[in-house]
């Protein structure tokens, strides 16, 4: 019989989305950070939908304080938009919980999703509440609205052979808390958008090791890292930096003869963040090879 663990997170997304209706004309379907809705000629400005989780054991441990779960909850989606050029708008929080939780826990859960709402200029349009029995792990799922102007939207397939790699930030440490504290890069990639869009991009959450080759495939190159370049959060070495996960940095490529420039005006408009330099796509079957980073069913 085949487990979820037998295919991994990756297949099994790619087969469940084959069993039901899709919309026929997508901006941007499933596999990407957000899906696109196009309301049509006319209109400058697209809708971005996002949906994510946060599973009790998996994404905090029961010792987490509840308002650093609230914002990790928010921020997740928060940096989806992110990495699609957009922003977030409207948010809905459906938290699955067993009776015997703490009133002061969810409240301060509560607290940690509104300061990341207020941070980015979202509000929160509805919810839902559910109960479990007793001695099962807590759920925190997150649907949002945003929006993105049409000429700025960036998708995860558009790169090109030849294209740059760069990364914002500073790779790995998320188990030494860098995933309950981290800054969605919605202020960078606004920037980004205005000033040096992006060929592709996308957030990572599972680890460059895993993340890079999904953008890689999904725009049909193959690539070439620099490992020996990667920017080590502090305490890191490379393998963490390649597998960790939760990073929320941004990953893009960029047409190389804007790249100079880019990092020439990157320092004096983001002066405490890094941009680093750190390959090049090439032609697909072509670079280098991946493995490790995070997948849900084979951890």
């Amino acid at each position: 019989m085949t487990t979820l663990r037998d295919i991994g997170e990756d297949a099994l997304i790619a087969r469940l989305v084959s069993l039901v209706p899709q919309d026929g004309q997508p901006a941007a379907g499933p596999g990407d950070d957000c899906a696109v809705i196009d309301p049509g000629p006319g209109h400058d400005t697209l809708q971005l939908l996002k949906t994510d989780a946060l599973v009790g054991r998996v994404h905090f441990l029961p010792d987490t304080p509840a308002r650093a779960v609230g914002w990790k909850a928010a921020a997740r989606v928060v940096s989806d938009f992110a990495a699609m050029g957009g922003k977030p708008e409207r948010f809905l929080v459906t938290v699955v919980l067993c009776a015997e939780t703490e009133l002061i826990w969810v409240e301060d859960l509560y607290r940690g999703i509104g300061d990341c709402l207020r941070t980015f200029g979202a509000v929160l349009a509805g919810g839902e509440t559910s109960s479990v029995p007793p001695g099962c792990v807590p759920v925190i799922s997150i649907a949002a609205t945003g929006s993105v102007r049409r000429q700025h939207l960036v998708l995860r397939s558009t790169a090109k052979a030849g294209h740059t790699l760069l990364v914002t930030g500073t790779l790995g440490g998320s188990g030494l808390t860098k995933h309950l504290h981290f800054t969605p890069r919605i202020r960078e990639t606004s920037w980004l958008v205005t000033h040096f869009k992006p060929s592709a991009m996308m957030d990572l959450s599972d680890g460059l090791a895993r993340d890079l080759p999904r953008l890689a495939t999904a725009s049909g190159c193959g690539f070439v890292l620099d490992e020996s370049g990667l920017p080590l959060s502090p305490g890191c070495d490379i393998a963490r930096a390649l597998r960790d996960g939760e990073d929320f940095e941004m990953l893009f490529t960029l047409e190389p003869d804007r790249v100079a420039a880019l990092l020439t005006a990157w320092p004096g408009v983001f002066p405490e963040l890094p941009l680093t330099v750190i390959g090049r796509m090439v032609e697909a079957g072509a670079g280098d090879m991946l493995t490790g980073g995070w997948d849900h069913f084979r951890e």
